[in-house]
């Protein structure tokens, strides 16, 4: 637990916090409609439609972090792969977007994969 002189210091404001999970979400789920999209032009089927999924998504999600958190988290001192400065918890931030954008995805996947292989 943060001392009060810390938050003075570095204080975490939670409508930026509020902010942060937004913008992630909204990019997660975005990227989950392009991603349906190719999925569905490449005929991917079953298992590798999925792991298609999976695999782009933690991919941009890694991707968001190098970008966008890494930087200023590392010159702050914190540990590697800590997004608590940013985000309410490591979880939401890792395996949020696992989840959130899934049903987007298969809706563009199957409407793709329809209009091409019709």
């Amino acid at each position: 637990m943060p001392t009060e002189r810390e938050l003075q210091i570095a204080p975490i404001v939670p409508e930026s916090v509020m902010h942060n999970t937004k913008a992630l979400s909204n990019l997660q789920t975005l990227t989950a409609s392009i991603f349906g999209a190719a999925a569905g032009i490449l005929g991917l089927e079953s298992y590798s439609g999925f792991l298609f999924y999976f695999i782009f998504t933690i991919l941009t999600t890694v991707l968001f972090y190098t970008i966008r958190v890494a930087p200023t988290s590392l010159k702050a001192g914190h540990s590697t792969f800590d997004t608590s400065r940013y985000f309410r918890s490591q979880f939401e931030f890792w395996a949020g977007g696992l989840f959130n954008g899934l049903a987007g995805y298969i809706l563009t996947w199957t409407l793709f994969y329809g209009l091409v292989r019709a």
